[in-house]
């Protein structure tokens, strides 16, 4: 049942043998030996596509419900334990370098039981094919069998290192800031180009540089080498703000705008690990 579960929520047996480190040939045999002993076909295969029949959907549902009620039960027969066990955090690099690592310590003193494999990245990454426990994701949640607790916002800021305005200038409006060096994220944004204030009117300068980098970590330490202009989170820069080491650009024409960020986690039956 688990595994019959583990096939529908990867769409396929060669994504779920992974996870679950088994052969593909192994689901396979389980699945067919499933449908032989309920005697009805769960799945419709074809060379590209895995679908549910209408049986299928029905014991997919129930199995569910089944495994959570399961897990519930073995974690009320363990309740008086401590939390124990390997979580598998994903994280972007600023949020892990600049909110959560310096809570980790805390953390792991109060849950002794508790190991951490912290992986720093801002790709989205398929929490049921890496075998992550908790993302932290940024801006807006797509539409997802994904449960999501929101960890809280942050505003965006324009910032540079005074060496670098001392060489180019300061820009006092959109038009003057689209002649200097602009670094960005080398993914798609939810949000393309940086918006600004002009008078009552919402402008957005597009984005374009000498460097694009995969990570906001990355780009505050361009920005504090003198590279250019970036846009990023508060938290990110906030401590170069007060070292001097950055500056912010445009900020009486900032709009404002927050940024989300969530944790997101698999939460099947409402149920989750202590």
């Amino acid at each position: 049942m688990d595994v019959f579960v583990r096939v529908v929520d990867m769409g396929g047996f060669s994504a779920a043998a992974r996870t679950l480190r088994m052969t593909p040939s192994a689901v396979s045999k389980l699945m067919a030996r499933l449908e032989t002993r309920l005697g009805t076909r769960l799945l419709s295969r074809s060379t590209r596509t895995l679908q549910l029949t209408p049986e299928g959907t029905a014991f997919y549902e129930s199995s569910l419900r089944i495994l959570a009620d399961l897990e519930e039960a073995e974690r009320g027969a363990g309740a008086a334990e401590q939390p124990a066990g390997r979580i598998r955090l994903n994280t972007s690099a600023s949020y892990g370098t600049h909110i959560l690592t310096p809570l980790l310590p805390e953390f792991l003193a109060l849950y002794p039981g508790i190991t951490l494999n912290v992986v720093q990245t801002d790709a989205i990454v398929d929490l049921y094919a890496e075998r992550t426990d908790v993302a932290v994701r940024a801006g807006p949640l797509k539409n997802s069998s994904l449960m999501a607790r929101k960890l809280g916002a942050t505003r965006m800021m324009i910032v540079a290192a005074p060496a670098y305005l001392a060489r180019h200038g300061i820009p006092a409006s959109a038009a003057e800031l689209e002649a200097h060096n602009r670094l960005n994220f080398c993914y798609r944004r939810t949000v393309e180009g940086w918006p600004l204030l002009e008078g009552n009117k919402l402008v957005t300068v597009p984005v374009a540089g000498n460097l694009q980098a995969s990570d906001g970590e990355a780009l505050r330490q361009m920005a504090v080498a003198g590279v250019g202009i970036t846009r990023l989170s508060a938290f990110t820069v906030r401590e170069d703000l007060t070292a001097g080491r950055l500056v912010p650009v445009l900020e009486a024409q900032n709009p404002g705008d927050l940024e989300d960020f969530h944790a997101v986690f698999s939460g099947q039956g409402g149920y989750l690990p202590a």
